[in-house]
């Protein structure tokens, strides 16, 4: 990979792992089980994401 792409996996990691955070604290703060779910499984997605960038390099 070129310096240029692995800064953008370097960016891509950074914004999942923030926003995989985001949902996370967001989910705690919900009452409603249904919703607080559903923003769960988005934590759970943007991990993933995290995971499959990771491998990249």
């Amino acid at each position: 990979m070129t310096t240029k792409e692995l800064l953008y996996v370097d960016d891509a990691l950074s914004h999942a792992q923030l926003l995989a955070t985001q949902f996370r604290n967001a989910a705690d703060q919900l009452q409603d089980n249904s919703l607080r779910t559903q923003v769960k499984q988005m934590a759970q997605r943007h991990c993933q994401m995290y995971q499959q960038f990771y491998n990249l390099v």
